[in-house]
């Protein structure tokens, strides 16, 4: 049952299953919960209570904000794990990556561990020699064309491309999904604001963070030209003995919607292990 909570003169809409410790999933730009569906059974199953997140401007939550940074969205994220009574273990995708480092850095109180996926963490950039891979130069192309010109078919394009090989569980209607929500008043602005927000507010704060991390990257991620020099870049950037890089090979952008069931493995070992030892 999808669940509301004013925070910042907008909406933050989630649903919560589950009892035990809490865990809180955030999805990336141009996407919504339902990114989780095949993870948070699982989850529940192993024994936690899961919170899934629409973010700002995105799913059922509102639109109409007036910001789209990290920031922001890390204050939204503090905000549902201090109403639903944290702490939580702080799952984010792509821009919610860099959300959650922020969240964990500025209330360690309520974070007990971070797990990034394909995270945009710290300020990219873009080498000649990137251009010679081709899924990211495919990429690249795709999310500026859907960002400068707000069009759905090419982000539906990129969202083809970033789930390169194996396609998710009922992959039609989650496109169908991207698609149509996408198509609602105030959903693709957010989307190109989220695109134009720079990572480096989150890359700031990775030093501060005192909890476990977890980064997991597809090898065949079109967001990046190599996306185990980007995980390794970001868990250098931790302080020392905090981070773990795990890779799933033939995972794209989307590994969680793509490889759920290598996901949750990899995220109940560093629970059981890395997180326990904390």
């Amino acid at each position: 049952m999808t669940e509301y909570l004013a925070v910042d003169g907008g909406t933050i809409a989630y649903e919560v299953a589950g009892s035990g410790p809490l865990i809180v999933l955030a999805h990336g730009m141009g996407d919504s919960r339902a990114a989780y569906g095949a993870v948070i059974p699982p989850l529940v199953a192993a024994g936690y209570r899961v919170a899934a997140i629409d973010l700002r401007g995105c799913g059922e939550s509102s639109v109409g904000w007036s910001a789209w940074s990290r920031t922001a969205i890390a204050g939204d994220l503090l905000a549902v794990i201090r109403h639903l009574g944290g702490p939580a273990v702080l799952v984010g995708h792509s821009i919610s990556g860099g959300a959650a480092t922020i969240a964990a850095a500025q209330e360690p109180s309520l974070i007990d561990a971070v797990v990034e996926l394909a995270p945009f963490t710290r300020k990219q950039s873009i080498r000649l020699g990137d251009l010679r891979v081709k899924r990211f130069r495919q990429g690249m192309l795709r999310l500026l064309g859907a960002g400068v010109f707000g069009s759905v078919p090419l982000w539906r394009s990129y969202f083809d491309l970033a789930h390169p090989g194996v396609k998710p569980a009922r992959w039609a209607e989650r496109l169908g999904r991207v698609d149509s929500l996408l198509r609602e008043p105030g959903r693709m602005k957010a989307m190109q604001g989220m695109g134009r927000s720079a990572p480096t507010d989150a890359g700031a704060q990775l030093a501060g963070v005192r909890c476990p991390v977890l980064v997991v990257m597809g090898t065949l991620d079109p967001d990046w030209a190599d996306p185990r020099a980007e995980g390794s870049a970001i868990v250098e950037a931790l302080p020392a003995g905090l981070g773990r890089l795990e890779m799933i090979e033939g995972a794209g952008h989307y590994p969680h919607d793509q490889f759920p069931d290598q996901v949750v493995s990899l995220m109940l070992s560093f629970l059981r292990s890395d997180v326990a030892r904390a």
